[in-house]
């Protein structure tokens, strides 16, 4: 009765703790940090940078979101709306990232599994 009243004591606590991989997905689209958003990549990623639309391997899209952080060096992000499509097996959010003196629309599209997220497009476009 002692473990199951422990458990049931910490189990809130633990989860509290899980990190959000949505907050984790915006701070590196913040950050310019294509190294950590690669993490979330799915194995194919759907990239379209300012009108170039690709489907690249987590290398390749990778390398063209380093690229793109590099000529346009991020001075903030504001996540304007996100939800769900296709059921809860899925997660959008939108966004604008400040760079370079301009306005970029950021939208991502994820599969969720669990408390998993992983990218499969992300869309920059001027705004």
């Amino acid at each position: 009765m002692k473990k199951l009243l422990f458990v049931l004591l910490i189990a809130p606590s633990i989860a509290m703790v899980t990190p959000d991989n949505l907050s984790n997905i915006s701070k590196a689209i913040s950050n310019g940090d294509a190294n950590t958003l690669a993490q979330y990549f799915d194995d194919k990623v759907e990239v379209s940078i300012l009108d170039d639309d690709n489907l690249f391997d987590k290398a390749q899209a990778k390398k063209a979101l380093a690229n793109f952080f590099a000529k346009n060096k991020p001075q903030s992000y504001t996540q304007v709306h996100d939800g769900t499509s296709k059921g809860a097996g899925s997660k959008y959010t939108i966004g604008n990232l400040k760079a370079s003196g301009k306005v970029f629309r950021v939208y991502v599209y994820m599969k969720v599994s669990g408390n998993t997220y992983t990218i499969q497009e992300i869309s920059i476009s001027e705004d």
